[in-house]
């Protein structure tokens, strides 16, 4: 079968780029098709990949400030010519669901959400700190955007959701059913410690919507030891809340981070989050969660077995949810079983079943000259 990939664009890592790696990983002669590539700061190895960029590729500042042509990323997608595939793995959570293929053309998108930018304008203008000059262009073209990424949702043969809370989000805007498959985690690279340390961890992009302010706001009131890793815009004004027992380690190198996950008390995760990795991985080093019972959570941290949930994002909550929870009393070996089934080899295994079925029942509709049933 002669598969292209769809991204959305590349020019930051995240939990969508490990997803790429893996569909990679399994489809490694199929070419990437994707608005923008920033090289530069992308992993060198994607260097030799088969990347194929959009219009938007060429316009000024758009590698920096991907926001700015919201309203030409539907345009962009569109002019891809996919009609000599036979398959087309789009990796969504902006626009790259809205390519057009034919009906010899098999399409299954993995869901990382739906189109945050159009659904949830306010709080993604709020999450990512965007100036003035995004939110004066963007209001007038929300209305257009979403009437184009509901239709566009029309032109996906079958939908993969990451979680459940996304599969809620695809049938509320997209009146659509989805199959859930869980993003890869590579948790064979994390292994429980015989040495835990007296502190609390969280790792991850410093942004707003992480709400490491009310973290850092219950472990100053505390006083307990928390380390936080990760770099982002929000690290100035998280340092100026931060009493002493609070210290920030910046972008923790990948070789490190297994060490210093199985060493910590427990794992922080104040956050919203579609799924979540950094959790599984904590427990794949054998450590508990502490989360916000929202999004992802719901689904991975499993009060008294995986970790506790505190039910409101308030320093209060938080407090209550630490002081009440014992981290001795769960078994670093039951936690990192539990990781287990996230890994990127089950991932990867589901996926390619899910593929193989989707593409039998869709040669099936074709000799039959009939549309298969869509999910």
């Amino acid at each position: 079968m002669k598969t292209a990939l769809v991204h959305d664009w590349l020019n930051q890592i995240g939990g969508a780029e490990d997803v790429l790696e893996s569909l990679v990983s399994l489809y490694p002669a199929s070419p990437i098709y994707t608005s923008l590539y920033w090289s530069e700061k992308m992993p060198a190895h994607w260097r030799a990949w088969d990347i194929r960029t959009s219009f938007i590729n060429r316009l000024p500042w758009a590698q920096k400030r991907q926001q700015l042509y919201f309203p030409w990323y539907p345009m962009a997608f569109e002019q891809f010519d996919f009609s000599s595939y036979d398959l087309v793995l789009s990796n969504k959570s902006g626009f790259c669901h809205g390519v057009i293929t034919g009906p010899e053309t098999l399409h299954i998108c993995y869901c990382l959400t739906p189109t945050r930018y159009v659904w949830r304008y306010q709080q993604y203008a709020e999450q990512e700190g965007l100036g003035r000059l995004p939110r004066a262009i963007m209001p007038p073209f929300l209305k257009g955007l979403r009437q184009w990424d509901r239709l566009a949702a029309d032109r996906v043969d079958h939908f993969v959701a990451i979680s459940q809370t996304v599969r809620q989000r695809i049938a509320k805007h997209y009146r659509r059913d989805s199959t859930i498959i869980f993003p890869p985690v590579d948790t064979a690279r994390f292994a429980p410690s015989a040495k835990i340390e007296d502190y609390y961890l969280i790792v991850g992009r410093l942004v707003p919507y992480r709400r490491i302010d009310i973290l850092i706001e219950a472990f100053n009131r505390m006083a307990r030891p928390l380390l936080i890793a990760g770099s982002g815009r929000d690290r100035e004004r998280l340092e100026s809340l931060a009493g002493p027992t609070i210290q920030f380690l910046g972008r923790v190198p990948d070789a490190e981070l297994p060490d210093l996950m199985a060493r910590c008390r427990a794992f922080m995760w104040p956050g919203d989050e579609d799924f979540g990795i950094s959790p599984i991985q904590a427990m794949a080093a054998g450590r508990p969660v502490i989360a916000y019972a929202s999004g992802g959570a719901l689904e991975t941290v499993i009060p008294g077995q995986t970790g506790a949930l505190f039910t409101e994002q308030t320093a209060e909550a938080i407090i209550e949810a630490v002081e009440q929870f014992d981290p001795q009393s769960l078994a670093p070996a039951d936690l990192a079983s539990f990781a287990a089934q996230f890994d990127t080899a089950v991932f990867e295994r589901k996926l390619q079943d899910f593929v193989a079925q989707k593409q039998e029942e869709h040669a099936a509709g074709l000799r039959g000259n009939h549309y298969p049933h869509r999910t």
